[in-house]
């Protein structure tokens, strides 16, 4: 282990996001008392808009449910370790097919209030600007959770302690159109590879709407970075306009293909179509699915509007980028994601250089539970490289020339030789890693406190 805790506490975690809530969680419910540290609402970073904990500012979608993928395995893996976001999330699901999504504010809701609630937590409405801040003095360890956007001053201090230049990338939010704004006359329901299901609003585009749709978009305005920024964006999370830079054709084979869609108007295939899911409960809202973009607010809505089914759209929430920051794992943090320069502080979630809603909460389980061992003087491996979370930790402790945030996947894990397709590989790469999973969780879990 790379920090000295007798577990006396309190640990400090600063970020109240999914990261820092899931370890401030883990080390509550196992004895280490928390003071969990939240800007808001003194401050507000420029994608955060509320007073809730554990905020999603881009999509409410936490991606596929099925554990056949590395997320689902990721979800079920973490569900066993006792995820508090897991938790939340299965309450306040909403419609979305083979993909797990949520209604934001109320999963927003359900996590403040337990994290509120529990009585070894004791939740701080302070801003930590530097890694020596006072109000950590009393602190036996301090977890570093404050995401991607963590304030100017707490990110200045971090690269300092690095010792380097921090890596970044920027991430482009989605919009959000209000249900009754829709036309319903020129969409319709439906699943890409789920005929029975019905939990996607389909705006379907015949070749000259989509020609022209293109077109439009090639030319539209985007919002200009500041001179000495590089923009970097991450492969999974292109802008809209950036697939567009590609080729006419880049987003009907992308976020736009209508494979396995027919639209019952007229018993066929659309050229093209954009999917809306369901924002909340009440379904009076939608987002854009994989429309993530940077253009200048009125382009977007000019833009979007020539989408049949959005001529007439309210967009209550219009898309924008921000800059994700992160660290070079391999080389600034330990193997337990404790800073090299800095022993007795630790990072948890995105800035650790994993991507993902979904991701990012995992990191903060995984670190809660080994800082939880830690403080009771016992040893917690870590997870196998075959598991997801095993898979995902990992990619953080692998050197690269050019390492790069990564969601949890199957090719972070170990390969696989076995004959067959794709499906096949995935249920073998499933089926070993929930084999490598048990004993490791049942271990991992033997001695916590009641």
């Amino acid at each position: 282990m790379s920090s000295s805790f007798s577990g006396a506490g309190p640990v400090a975690v600063v970020g109240a996001g999914l990261a820092g809530c899931e370890c401030a969680w883990a080390l509550a419910e196992q004895g280490i008392p928390v003071h969990l540290f939240e800007m808001k609402p003194q401050r507000f970073s420029p994608a955060h808009s509320n007073e809730n904990l554990a905020e999603l500012v881009c999509s409410n979608s936490l991606r596929s449910d099925e554990q056949t993928s590395g997320v689902g395995l990721l979800k079920l893996e973490m569900s066993e370790l006792g995820s508090l976001v897991m938790e939340a999330a299965r309450a306040t699901r909403v419609p979305a097919g083979k993909a797990l999504a949520v209604d934001r504010e109320l999963f927003a809701q359900s996590v403040t209030r337990r994290i509120v609630e529990h009585p070894g937590i004791t939740l701080i409405r302070e801003e930590i600007r530097s890694l020596d801040d006072p109000l950590l003095q009393n602190a036996a360890l301090t977890v570093i959770a404050a995401g991607p956007l963590a304030g100017e001053e707490l990110a200045e201090d971090l690269k300092q302690a690095v010792g380097e230049e921090h890596l970044y990338f920027y991430d482009a939010i989605a919009p959000i159109v209000a249900a009754d704004s829709v036309d319903m006359d020129a969409a319709f329901w439906g699943s890409r590879y789920n005929p029975e299901e019905s939990d996607y609003l389909n705006c379907p585009l015949d070749e000259s709407q989509y020609r022209r749709f293109y077109q439009e978009l090639r030319l539209a305005r985007t919002v200009t970075p500041r001179t000495f920024e590089k923009v970097v964006h991450f492969e999974a999370c292109l802008p809209i306009e950036t697939l567009a830079e590609r080729g006419e054709m880049t987003l009907a084979y992308g976020p736009l293909k209508p494979v396995g869609l027919v639209d019952p108007r007229t018993g066929r295939q659309p050229f093209a179509v954009v999917q809306l899911r369901t924002e909340n409960k009440n379904k009076t809202a939608f987002n854009l699915v994989g429309f993530q973009t940077k253009l200048v607010y009125p382009e977007q809505e000019r833009i979007l509007r020539l989408i049949p089914a959005l001529e007439r759209a309210e967009f209550l929430r219009l898309g924008s980028m921000h800059r994700n920051t992160y660290v070079n794992a391999p080389r600034a943090l330990t193997p337990e994601l404790g800073l090299k320069a800095r022993p007795g502080v630790h990072l948890a979630g995105q800035i650790t250089g994993v991507e993902g809603y979904v991701e990012s909460a995992a990191c903060g389980l995984w670190l809660g539970h080994l800082l939880a061992a830690l403080g009771q003087g016992r040893d917690l491996p870590h997870p196998p490289p075959e598991t997801a979370l095993g898979a995902l930790l990992n990619h953080l402790r692998t050197p690269s020339e050019n390492f790069q945030p990564s969601n949890v996947n199957f090719g972070l894990m170990p390969g696989i030789k076995a004959r067959g397709g794709k499906a096949k590989r995935k249920l073998l790469y499933a089926q070993r890693a929930r084999e490598a999973w048990a004993p490791w969780v049942k271990d991992a879990l033997a001695h916590r406190r009641a």
